[in-house]
């Protein structure tokens, strides 16, 4: 593989490489976005995603970044409630931000990159929160959230579980409806290789019915989404040269085989972390019994004395592009994505030039 300097590998925890098919399908013209081609589109979308998220609830798509999708969960949901947010890095505190536009936030917090206190989980949903929100893939940190364990809480206490699975469908196993999420959100630039602008967010029945008691937002109204959803349609303009590719994406993965995938982003997840074992440095993520490393992104410290902005140029000179840690941890930890196309080829490049760079810095691998 012969790496392009004017335009260098992505190897980033989204946006990713993207297929020469989405490629090619963006380039399409438009159509009527209110016609019946555009209907099967949204239709085929929504089908193939259900299997994804492994639901049989409604998939909405909505024009905007995974953010929106956040923001559409709790906007649509929350109207002055109390709601516990998990936050173990940059995402959860997202979360928590949005959840305080619209209610307040019982916050539960870890250091970044810890794993979350489900004790502490359990004795903040005890304060009345009628709803409960969490990162499943924190790629802030490299850290893979239990969704299964936060979901069986939120069934204990009646509350709505919305998760974050942006950078997780797609490319770890989850199970929507076996773990009783409410709400799930996923970005169209991390697993399933799409360019970023679209979110794609599953609704249930209960978290429905909770929409009842709600002022709803206007563009980010769900119940408006769910109504135009019936008859292939959204409620406002698509970004339709993105639901090409978002079409051309997921006809991709359903020829591959959606557990394929899933069992490629691990199989990779692993040869990279393996690979950074041997070159004697440390994953940054510390684990528990219900937490895991990311399938998609692996968060690794950097050497004492050492300048993550001096790796990253050097990986740069060799046209692949990895980076640093967000907020505090900008110069503490980089941060290698391999998530939606990356190929062995890709992986065995990169962690070749990851290896060159660290020598050329003088770090002892």
């Amino acid at each position: 593989m012969q790496i392009d300097l004017k335009n260098p590998l992505l190897m980033l925890p989204g946006p990713v490489p993207l297929h020469e098919r989405v490629l090619n399908a963006m380039s399409r013209p438009m159509i009527n976005h209110r016609g019946p081609e555009f209907a099967k589109i949204l239709n085929d979308c929504s089908s193939i995603l259900k299997e994804i998220f492994k639901t049989q609830n409604d998939i909405l798509i909505i024009s905007g970044s995974g953010t929106a999708g956040m923001e559409a969960a709790v906007s649509n949901v929350v109207k002055g409630d109390l709601v516990v947010t998990i936050v173990n890095g940059k995402f959860g505190q997202r979360f928590e931000d949005i959840v305080n536009l619209y209610g307040t936030a019982i916050s539960v917090k870890c250091e970044w990159g810890q794993p979350i206190d489900l004790n502490a989980v359990e004795a903040a949903l005890k304060s009345h929160a009628t709803v409960i929100t969490m990162v499943h893939n924190e790629t802030s940190v490299g850290i893979l959230n239990p969704a299964k364990e936060v979901g069986e809480l939120a069934r204990k206490y009646n509350a709505i579980f919305i998760l974050d699975g942006v950078s997780s469908i797609g490319g770890n196993e989850v199970f929507t409806d076996e773990w009783g999420v409410d709400i799930a959100i996923l970005g169209s630039q991390k697993c399933i290789a799409v360019p970023p602008g679209l979110s794609a967010v599953s609704v249930s029945k209960k978290a429905y019915n909770a929409m009842g008691v709600t002022k709803p937002p206007y563009y980010l109204n769900l119940k408006e989404y769910q109504k135009s959803a019936v008859n292939g349609q959204t409620p406002f303009t698509p970004a339709v040269s993105l639901f090409f590719a978002l079409h051309e994406a997921l006809n991709i993965a359903k020829e591959c085989g959606i557990q394929e995938i899933i069992d490629r982003h691990e199989f990779y997840a692993t040869v990279v972390r393996e690979f950074i074992k041997e070159l004697g440095l440390e994953l940054f993520p510390t684990l528990n019994e219900y937490s895991e490393y990311s399938n998609t992104v692996t968060a690794i410290k950097m050497p004492d004395g050492f300048s993550v902005q001096e790796l990253r140029a050097k990986m740069k000179e060799k046209g692949i592009l990895i980076v640093g840690g967000q907020a505090h941890l900008k110069n503490k930890i980089f941060r290698i994505g391999h998530m939606g196309n990356a190929s062995s080829e890709e992986i065995t490049i990169t962690l070749d030039a990851l290896k060159q760079s660290l020598i050329e810095l003088g770090v002892n691998v």
